[in-house]
C-alpha cells in the first residue's frame, strides 16, 4: 500500500518458489535430529551423563515414550497420530504461501515433528510405539532434542507473526491481499451504503434529512 514502508520479509512471493524453502528448512533439521540421535545412541548408551558449561548443559541418553515433562508415557500411539495430523495440516497449509518468514516457520515445525515421529515409526518397542530420544538437558527444563528445539522455535516464530498481523500469504492486518481487497475496503464499503441509506433521495434530486 503506497505510504507503508516495506518491511524485509514481508514482500508475497509466489507459492511455488517458497515450497523449496519451507522442505529446504525441514529436511535441514531432519537431517540434524537424526544424526546427532544416532551419535548420542552409540556414545552414551551405558555412559553417564556428560557435563558441560559448569554444569549449564547436560548430554544425557533418555528414552521418551511420552511427550515433554513425559506426560501421557503410555499414550504413545496417540502422539503418533497427531504428529502425522500436524505434519498434513502442515503440508497443505504450505501451498497457500506467499510469505518467506512464515515458510522458515513451517519449515521449522515440519522437521521437527517429522524427526520425532520417525523415532516413533523406526524405534524401539515397535512400529508407532517407539521412544523419542532426547539428550540436551538444561537447569531447570525438560530434556529435549533439536526436533524440539526446531518446534518450539517455530511456535515463537509463528506468534511474533500472528502479532505482526503477517498472513500465510504475505498480506498484513489492514492492507489488501493477492485479491486486492483489504479489510479497510469492506469497512468503508459498510460505510458508505449505512450513509447512502440514511437519506433518502427527495424527488428534486436532493437529500432528505438523516433517519
Amino acid at each position: 500500500m503506497p505510504g507503508q514502508p516495506q518491511v524485509p520479509g514481508d514482500t508475497p512471493a509466489p507459492a511455488r518458489r517458497l515450497l523449496p524453502v519451507v522442505f529446504g528448512v525441514a529436511l535441514t533439521v531432519l537431517a540434524l535430529d537424526v544424526v546427532t540421535k544416532l551419535i548420542v545412541v552409540r556414545t552414551l548408551s551405558g555412559h553417564p551423563p556428560i557435563r558441560l558449561l559448569d554444569g549449564f548443559l547436560t548430554l544425557l541418553l533418555l528414552r521418551n515414550s511420552g511427550a515433554a515433562f513425559s506426560i501421557g508415557t503410555s499414550m504413545t500411539i496417540v502422539f503418533t497420530a497427531i504428529a502425522v495430523a500436524v505434519i498434513f495440516y502442515i503440508l497443505r497449509a504450505a501451498r497457500k504461501l506467499r510469505s518467506v518468514p512464515w515458510a522458515i516457520t513451517l519449515g521449522l515445525l515440519l522437521g521437527g515433528a517429522t524427526g520425532n515421529l520417525a523415532d516413533r515409526i523406526f524405534r524401539s518397542p515397535g512400529l508407532f510405539r517407539g521412544d523419542v530420544v532426547d539428550w540436551i538437558e538444561l537447569p531447570h527444563w525438560p530434556v529435549f532434542n533439536l526436533a524440539d528445539s526446531a518446534i518450539v522455535c517455530g511456535g515463537v516464530l509463528a506468534v511474533l507473526l500472528a502479532l505482526r498481523g503477517v498472513h500465510l500469504d504475505g498480506s498484513r492486518e489492514g492492507t489488501p491481499g493477492p485479491d486486492g481487497a483489504g479489510p479497510d475496503d469492506a469497512g468503508q464499503g459498510r460505510a458508505g451504503d449505512r450513509d447512502n441509506g440514511a437519506r433518502p433521495a427527495l424527488p428534486d434530486g436532493t437529500r432528505g434529512p438523516r433517519r
